[in-house]
């Protein structure tokens, strides 16, 4: 072999060699690349529940639910009688006229909103306004031990920021009329805008007879479970028919949040006529 075809030919074997070097090189995707193409990260938000995502993982959900675990004066509790006090006394006042309330599935309960700011509550001088109401299946809170059908909330909150709570123990008994309509309405689905009731609601109608109340400080009984709470627990149950229970229950039952613990907290029992 001559030396200029030796030569020839090592040159074709260096371009064949550099044209495959080439295309390997372009086909490997760069850093620059490689991330671009990697699916973003997603930060989904948990949502507290009763179930999954439960009472005992509340704390972990957020950090702002620290005290779901770590407060002192939690909610709910059972009204034992030798837990009472009677050395306080405590001016309660309840001013309520008919309402037309405005209607929501909230995804955790069905609360009843109230605009109006003309429903209000007075303990000792200091004025709470009416926000909400909504309701928890079986009852949240115990009286002597006792757990009832379902607890209604009526949720107040002063000028300040402070909230008081009126509480209803629900049991089974005889058609509640003056929530009927409500009733007939309750949204199955989680809603995005509120139903406006046709009627009126008459809370006065609503709230027992006999007006003997259980007030202690306590919390939310939802994250974030703030305390500085002000509960007013009426003694006498109001009464609901088993089919109107019966149609909550299909929308959310086992709503209650376990019993917590009394520690250092005085109840005090008193007539709020």
């Amino acid at each position: 072999m001559s030396r200029t075809k030796y030569y020839l030919i090592l040159l074709s074997v260096q371009i064949v060699v550099a044209i495959i070097v080439y295309f390997s090189l372009s086909t490997v995707p760069t850093e620059t690349e490689e991330t671009h193409n990697e699916p973003e990260e997603t930060h989904q938000q948990v949502n507290w529940t009763y179930e999954e995502n439960g009472p005992k993982e509340w704390v972990s959900i957020d950090q702002t639910y620290y005290s779901c675990e770590g407060g002192y004066e939690q909610s709910p509790i059972n009204i034992q009688r030798e837990s009472i006090w009677e050395d306080k006394t405590f001016e309660l006042e309840l001013n309520y006229s008919p309402t037309k309330f405005l209607l929501e599935n909230t995804g955790h309960t069905i609360e009843v909103k109230d605009t109006s700011g003309k429903n209000s509550l007075m303990v000792d001088g200091e004025e709470y306004i009416l926000k909400q109401i909504h309701f928890h299946l079986p009852s949240e809170h115990q009286l002597n031990g006792k757990t009832f059908n379902m607890e209604g909330h009526l949720v107040h909150q002063a000028e300040n920021g402070k909230i008081a709570v009126v509480g209803l123990f629900i049991k089974e008994g005889q058609v509640n009329t003056e929530l009927a309509e409500m009733w007939s309405l309750l949204p199955y689905e989680e809603t995005t805008e509120p139903i406006e009731l046709s009627q009126s609601i008459d809370l006065l109608e609503v709230i027992p007879k006999e007006k003997d109340v259980y007030l202690y400080s306590g919390s939310l009984t939802t994250p974030p479970c703030a305390e500085g709470v002000t509960w007013l627990l009426m003694e006498e149950p109001v009464q609901m028919s088993s089919q109107q229970i019966e149609v909550y229950a299909e929308l959310y039952a086992n709503t209650n949040r376990p019993i917590q613990p009394l520690n250092d907290r005085k109840i005090y029992k008193n007539d709020m006529e």
